[in-house]
């Protein structure tokens, strides 16, 4: 059974969706038309086994955040089916889940509780969570007070101890310093070989090559490539580097 599976999946957003009279709605709603639809993402399809850590790939626009927030229940799917078979942690635009006027510690037990953890098991995991977290000074502090390093060190603390079936990785370890992303990479590659699945975007090729096995390229919302990241890659990198509208 695949943890994660596409089927024809489109999202959509609606362009120009700003102040309207209540006859603008209302004129809006009788168009049935395309024109100020904006397509995330179009007809994908695929599936990820249990175990596979697949690389997102694509420019900016791409429509990479949109099929990580579907896989996470962020939303919903316009048309197609999402299928997601397990725990979901993931760390997508920093901070979200987290509520700035809160301290660590109650964000700490509020994501706990959001990602199905009982209290008895965020008691039992809590020292490891902060202690991995290396903000112990701060944990009592509201995180407004928090750098956006210290956020996305308490966010990815939570998320790896809670046992996730399923990881997912939205560039946000590019804000931490060198020695706790050494600590957090370190932490994936154990998540990997306990046989736990990933799906990660990020901008570093070299970060992605070492993280992934595959990777899933999306252009303009639909998928370009699927295979092998030694495969795949380079027909990216390749793309990447002609102009837009070239």
């Amino acid at each position: 059974m695949s943890l994660i599976e596409f089927e024809r999946v489109s999202k959509t957003f609606k362009q120009g969706a700003g102040a309207k009279l209540l006859l603008g709605h209302v004129q809006d709603r009788l168009r049935r038309t395309e024109r100020n639809l904006f397509y995330a993402l179009r007809n994908v399809s695929f599936r990820v086994e249990k175990g596979e850590s697949l690389a997102v790939i694509g420019r900016n626009g791409a429509g990479k955040s949109t099929l990580l927030g579907l896989v996470a229940g962020l939303s919903d799917p316009n048309e197609g089916r999402v299928t997601v078979n397990g725990r979901v942690a993931a760390l997508l635009e920093l901070g979200s889940g987290f509520h700035w006027d809160l301290t660590g510690v109650e964000n700490l037990w509020l994501n706990a509780a959001l990602l199905g953890l009982t209290r008895k098991r965020t008691e039992e995991i809590f020292d490891s969570i902060v202690e991995f977290s290396g903000i112990s000074d701060f944990i009592f502090q509201p995180l407004r007070t928090y750098s956006t390093g210290m956020v996305m060190r308490l966010a990815f603390a939570i998320a790896v101890h809670v046992d996730p079936d399923i990881l997912i990785i939205d560039e946000v370890l590019a804000v931490g310093d060198a020695a706790f992303y050494t600590k957090c990479l370190d932490k994936i590659m154990e998540f990997r070989h306990a046989g736990k699945t990933l799906l990660f975007v990020s901008h570093s090729g070299a970060m992605l090559t070492t993280l992934c096995d595959r990777a899933l390229w999306l252009d303009q919302g639909q998928v370009m490539a699927d295979g092998l990241i030694a495969d795949v890659a380079p027909l990216y990198e390749g793309h990447a580097a002609t102009p837009v509208g070239a």
